[in-house]
């Protein structure tokens, strides 16, 4: 069920539409942290134009996301070499021969 939302950036009201509580979760969110990011570039400039501000926060906000892509990658790539040793492991357990019995 979709839902309408409004949400504030620097100052400026959006309406949005939430397919899910969850998206509605994240886009609240994302609004928090860019208006975080706003503020703290704002203090740190001074003067500077919102549109300089902005693209500092979108350039942080990216450099964040493809971060935590490559940290995913790797992750699942680990994970995938785990889980290969480990088959490999168990694979030469079940071709041990039968130990003798005395």
């Amino acid at each position: 069920m979709d839902q309408k939302i409004t949400i504030s950036i620097g100052g400026k009201k959006y309406a949005l539409t939430a397919s899910s509580p969850e998206q509605e979760e994240a886009y609240r969110l994302a609004a928090s942290s860019v208006n975080s990011l706003l503020s703290i570039y704002t203090d740190k400039y001074p003067g500077k134009d919102m549109t300089d501000i902005l693209s500092f926060v979108a350039l942080n906000e990216s450099i964040g996301a493809i971060t935590l892509k490559k940290r995913l990658e790797a992750v699942e790539k680990e994970a995938g070499t785990l889980k290969n040793q480990t088959d490999n492991y168990l694979d030469n357990i079940d071709n041990q021969p039968p130990a003798e019995t005395r």
